[in-house]
């Protein structure tokens, strides 16, 4: 099972000055990520500038697109990192996030979210479909090596 795990927020990772951490939490996060490589549970990983260096674009039912400039209000709804991870159960997934250095000095949260896997689509997905998707991923694999 693939999990993406999320590291939410804060006002601090959204302030517009330099990436909010010190020397100790770089190598503790590079220490814990080590550790992830190791044990075959990290597929990728990385943390994201603000939301003031970003966009995100709605798209309407009339088929409409519409750009809307970072930073965003909500804080706490935002991701400041992420990692991949493949693990055999949710339980494992969380004893590795409860392993983990906290990501800020400030009271902070990482978001676990199960990510959908071929199968998971039954039926909905036609041999065709399932082709396709697996030459999609491995010309991605291809592509991040």
């Amino acid at each position: 099972m693939r999990f993406m795990v999320m590291v939410r927020a804060t006002k601090e990772s959204e302030s517009e000055g330099s990436p909010v951490a010190d020397q100790k939490l770089f190598q503790d996060m590079a220490n814990f990520n080590e550790e992830l490589v190791k044990a075959g549970v990290m597929l990728a990983g990385e943390g994201l500038h603000p939301s003031s260096k970003g966009a995100r674009v709605r798209f309407a039912p009339d088929g409409s697109r519409t750009v809307i400039d970072g930073p965003f209000a909500e804080t706490k709804e935002l991701i400041a990192g992420f990692w991949l991870w493949q693990v055999r159960s949710l339980e494992e997934c969380l004893e590795w996030v409860k392993r983990c250095p906290a990501p800020f000095a400030t009271e902070c949260e990482i978001e676990v979210r199960r990510v959908y896997e071929t199968e998971d689509f039954g039926e909905m997905m036609s041999p065709e479909l399932i082709a396709q998707e697996e030459r999609l991923r491995e010309q991605v694999a291809r592509l991040a090596k």
